[in-house]
């Protein structure tokens, strides 16, 4: 099954150009099935039957959420799919296992008060205009965490406003930059970079660390709440609440739909509409808060 499972990462890399995030995340579902397959003594797709994919399943709802037993369930349906496609086995295992119907949560935002708490702790010098600048640009593009960390100097054009970014399945888009962006962006190019450039000065990435490398996704995580922290925004926030955040207040003041999803290089449409929801659950709290009779 090994084989069978590389054959078919490689087909999603070079032939759909996902991203390795999203790779890397097939490789971790398809070898936990391996395992599990390998377990009850079935070593080949071919003796896959539907009775062992619903057992899976059940397996992983002991201590899974239904949303990611949803997410490795439509994983497995894309594997045997493209090996029934390939000839590798005559009937698919999955094709008649509905995936659940799930109830879509809103995503956490944080008011503009909260995000100027946030953007205000990071220091006027120092590591600060760096992360100040990553800040800036998390909110004031909507880039996701991924989008960030990836970076590289000639994606941005400060004259101009814009940043060029590379999304899922190696989309490119460009987002303009608001003047706080590109201004916290030009201090820390200016002023902080090239000092943590001193070892490393062929690196191209915007956003780097002080060995000079380039900022991994984890560390943009940790930086982000220890600033949630320090502002005492009494949430448990991530680079994707600051997405969303800049997703919702466009939409808030007035921005439509079509140029949301946009700017947040969505491919379908009705990903951006979540946040048309979160407005909606905010009129109704502001409602029952302030109306004399909610």
């Amino acid at each position: 099954m090994r084989a069978d499972i590389d054959g078919f990462l490689a087909h999603l890399k070079l032939e759909r150009g996902l991203s390795p995030t999203t790779l890397a995340s097939y490789a971790q579902d398809l070898q936990l099935f391996e395992r599990f397959c390998r377990r009850r003594g079935v070593h080949a797709p071919a003796r896959v039957r539907p009775l062992l994919v619903r057992e899976f399943l059940q397996w992983l709802r002991t201590d899974k959420s239904p949303a990611t037993t949803a997410r490795k369930l439509a994983c497995l349906k894309g594997f045997f799919r493209f090996l029934t496609a390939q000839g590798v086995i005559k009937e698919n295992p999955t094709g008649f296992i509905e995936t659940p119907r799930l109830w879509r949560r809103l995503p956490q935002t944080l008011s503009e008060s909260e995000v100027a708490q946030l953007l205000s702790g990071p220091g006027a010098e120092g590591l600060g205009l760096r992360d100040l600048a990553l800040l800036e640009v998390l909110y004031g593009a909507g880039l996701r965490v991924s989008e960030a960390a990836s970076l590289e100097l000639p994606h941005l054009n400060l004259d101009v406003g814009f940043v060029r970014c590379i999304g899922k399945g190696n989309k490119e888009r460009l987002v303009p930059l608001g003047r706080f962006a590109q201004e916290a962006l030009r201090r820390y190019l200016a002023q902080e970079r090239p000092r943590l450039l001193l070892r490393r000065p062929q690196i191209t990435a915007v956003f780097i660390n002080r060995r000079g490398t380039r900022l991994t996704r984890q560390r943009i995580w940790q930086l982000i709440r220890r600033y949630a922290a320090k502002g005492r925004l009494g949430k448990r926030i991530g680079p994707h609440t600051l997405r969303h955040s800049f997703a919702t207040h466009l939409l808030t003041r007035g921005a439509d739909l079509r140029t949301v999803q946009e700017l947040l290089g969505h491919a379908n449409i009705a990903t951006t509409q979540r946040y048309t929801q979160v407005d909606r659950a905010r009129l109704k709290a502001v409602h029952e808060k302030y109306h004399p009779r909610p």
